[in-house]
């Protein structure tokens, strides 16, 4: 997803996350961390009240102007596009699922596999695991 800029007021357009939250200060919180700036620090370096930056970093200040985003990041030593972009790693995330696994997902969508009934299908797979392991257990016995 794409951020832009309106031309008329100077303020950035902030790109959304799938749940429709601002994700400019989600950004910023990220790399601040990530350099280990405190809010005050980063703050006080590019000019604007912490108060301000934090209301960003809560995505509460929806529309910040360009010229702050551009003074943020130039603390922050990032590219502009780089703070606007969506798609910041989850610091939780374990792994990144690899192609098979997309590809599995898609398969199931393509069956008409509801997310609501994942649950069930879990069950299933544990039953033929179950039903795998008695059989391997009864060729060995």
């Amino acid at each position: 997803m794409d951020s832009s800029v309106n031309g008329k007021s100077g303020t950035v357009v902030q790109p959304r996350d799938k749940r429709g939250r601002g994700m400019i200060g989600t950004n910023i919180n990220h790399f601040r961390t990530q350099s280990g700036i405190s809010l005050s620090e980063l703050a006080e370096r590019a000019g604007i009240s912490k108060s301000y930056l934090s209301s960003i970093e809560r995505n509460l200040k929806q529309n910040p102007s360009i010229q702050v985003i551009e003074k943020i990041a130039l603390v922050l030593n990032v590219d502009l596009k780089t703070l606007l972009q969506v798609n910041l790693p989850d610091p939780e995330a374990k792994e990144t699922p690899d192609e098979e696994w997309y590809a599995f997902v898609e398969a199931l969508r393509q069956a008409g596999i509801e997310k609501d009934n994942v649950q069930d299908y879990k069950i299933l797979i544990e039953f033929i695991k179950w039903y795998q392991e008695r059989k391997q257990e009864r060729k060995q016995g």
